[in-house]
């Protein structure tokens, strides 16, 4: 039976081998105990992680939350006749305990991933690859725990919507399934299924006879040793960086001409595939180091710990090697690994209104003033959480504010409304957008129609070149999850416009407010930190709140702490309003930054 641990040392459950502690930690053994654990208060009033073999997550600091692990680890094999057999595996069997079992059952089909760490449930999550052969080639389907529903659901291939180390369990099913087993398709067969990968092909002619399924399984544990370090021994999460894809185009114009001896292949899907490992090589980083984590010099994608490390060490690292590719070829680099990280940073990036401050030709004594508090870009801030980068709102201002706080990369963006001054950025966000197709951008129905008619550019059949590819997602003001992160819409009264706050966790987002319906006030009981606009002191303005009036939704909350944000110039400068307000209350100021 099942029981709740507490403040468990997870090193060694992950292959970083980095010391942070869980606050809560179970086991189950079967579906009757997970569907239990699913119901205490333990599971549903706490951030919930559940984790494999810990070969792709690298915890920033200690998990304030609950861990979750499976003990499942049976096996059952089924013949469809005489060639084919599904074999259904439990999600916390090891892999490498599964590829030999396979091996040793004389199925074909696995032998190309064999080595790598991790558990089964991990591979239809990360779509596990190598060597020519990827998890999609050969599960068949998943079974899961739908933790809405506390029931389970099996799933086919083309649901999981498997890519390129990636899976839909990953995206917009992150933190909502399970997996509990995979079924395989393999074969019975003792000649090996996949000798595509280069450096298996030579290798019938080295051994004089077409290769089994363990002689290629073998040949591949040779070359993973001869570049990976053993996680038992060097911690590691394995490659850090994915392949990078770029377009055909962009390769032939832009990096061919100046890197003609760069390798590439092209994948079916017709993108160009480049080695990150050689990006990285060539970059100059083999045995860069940054305290106790470095480039590990017979394989540059690994980022390895010495013993020593932090995961700030690899972080910084890691950031160090992504500037550095960037600079020397122009290509991005994605990380494989998970950043474990559930705090809420937030960086404000304007907290003027509309015309921001100074207002162009006003002379008045806030206009004027040289305190760097008293300039303020158009209003917008970053939320930093969860591995992913949120932008509220992009301001007229979004390609200064990016540039100042370098923003090179987002995963998504939440719109309050379509004023001007909200969304004027979009356009700007081209150079974070490249050929991606897959960053959201989450609007209310109304603010769709309004964007598809005033940027009505960026959505005809055929698209210019530059021109962004938006990918509106229309919400309502039910809360919806963006990889697994909770959001919560909170409807307010912009004048009589309806739009939307948001609330991530204990962190709530509201501005252009002039009345909040109670329903709505009631979203954000419990919230520590809230940022509230607050136009002017006086005279009050049909479609924003005054200072006094916010500061009456401030006291009904009862947040720990409450900024106040979109002023005009007429409110004050800064140093006058701090001191005018209460002390859990503060004016916001672009470049603020705290963590919630």
């Amino acid at each position: 039976m099942f029981s709740f641990q507490h403040d468990i040392d997870l090193s060694p459950l992950t292959t970083f081998h980095i010391p942070a502690k869980a606050r809560l930690y179970a086991e189950y053994s079967n579906l009757r105990e997970l569907t239990h654990i699913s119901r205490q208060p333990e599971f549903c009033d706490n951030e919930v992680l559940h984790i494999g073999g810990g070969s792709n997550l690298l915890f920033m600091h200690d998990f304030d939350g609950l861990v979750l692990h499976s003990a499942m680890r049976d096996i059952k094999m089924y013949e469809k006749d005489k060639d084919t057999i599904y074999v259904i595996a439990d999600g916390g069997l090891p892999w490498t305990e599964f590829i030999d079992w396979c091996l040793d059952n004389g199925l074909s089909g696995m032998e190309n991933l064999a080595g790598i760490p991790g558990e089964v449930g991990a591979a239809p999550v990360q779509n596990v690859g190598a060597y020519g052969v990827e998890a999609k080639d050969i599960i068949w389907s998943v079974e899961c725990f739908d933790v809405t529903t506390r029931t389970t659901v099996r799933l086919t291939p083309d649901q999981c919507q498997f890519g390129y180390r990636w899976s839909r369990f990953k995206g917009e099913w992150k933190g909502g399934y399970f997996v509990l087993r995979v079924a395989f398709r393999l074969q019975r067969s003792q000649r090996a299924a996949n000798l595509s990968y280069a450096a298996l092909a030579s290798l019938p002619e080295r051994l004089g006879h077409y290769p089994t399924p363990r002689e290629v399984a073998d040949e591949v544990i040779r070359l993973r040793n001869s570049k990976l370090p053993d996680p038992a021994l060097i911690g590691s999460a394995g490659s850090f960086f994915k392949n990078p894809e770029v377009h055909p185009y962009f390769f032939k114009e832009e990096i061919e001409p100046f890197f003609p001896e760069m390798p590439f292949y092209e994948t079916p899907e017709g993108q160009i595939k480049l080695s990150a490992a050689w990006l990285i090589d060539h970059a100059g980083l083999k045995g860069e180091r940054i305290g106790g984590a470095y480039v590990y010099s017979q394989q540059p994608l690994v980022i390895a710990n010495d013993g020593t490390a932090t995961a700030d060490d690899v972080a910084r690292l890691a950031e160090l090697v992504y500037r550095k590719v960037r600079i020397t070829f122009g290509i991005p680099l994605t990380r494989e690994v998970n950043y474990i990280d559930t705090d809420i940073r937030v960086t404000v990036l304007g907290s003027g209104t509309s015309k921001g401050v100074p207002e162009i030709g006003c002379l008045c004594h806030v206009c004027t003033s040289d305190a760097p508090y008293d300039k303020r870009l158009r209003a917008s801030v970053l939320v930093q959480t969860h591995d992913m980068k949120i932008l509220i709102d992009a301001s007229p201002d979004f390609r200064q504010q990016a540039l100042t706080h370098d923003i090179h990369h987002l995963d998504a963006i939440l719109i309050t409304h379509s004023h001007y001054d909200h969304v004027g950025g979009l356009d700007d966000l081209r150079p974070l957008l490249g050929d991606r197709t897959e960053l959201p951008i989450y609007v209310r129905s109304d603010v769709d129609g309004d964007l598809r008619r005033r940027l009505d550019y960026c959505f005809r059949p055929t698209l210019y070149p530059g021109v962004p590819h938006l990918q509106l997602k229309v919400i309502d003001d039910r809360p919806f999850f963006i990889h697994g992160l909770k959001i919560i819409p909170i409807e307010v009264h912009h004048g009589k416009l309806p739009i939307y706050g948001y609330r991530i966790g204990d962190f709530a987002y509201l501005t252009d407010v002039k009345t909040i319906d109670e329903d709505q006030l009631d979203k954000l009981e419990g919230v520590r930190v809230l940022i509230i606009n607050a136009l002017r002191w006086t005279p009050e303005h049909f479609a924003h709140l005054t200072v006094d009036e916010a500061l009456a939704i401030i006291e009904r909350l009862h947040p720990e702490r409450a900024y106040l944000t979109h002023f005009c110039h007429n409110a004050g400068t800064h140093a006058e309003l701090e001191q005018r307000l209460p002390p859990n209350v503060r004016p916001l100021y672009d470049g603020l930054t705290f963590t919630v």
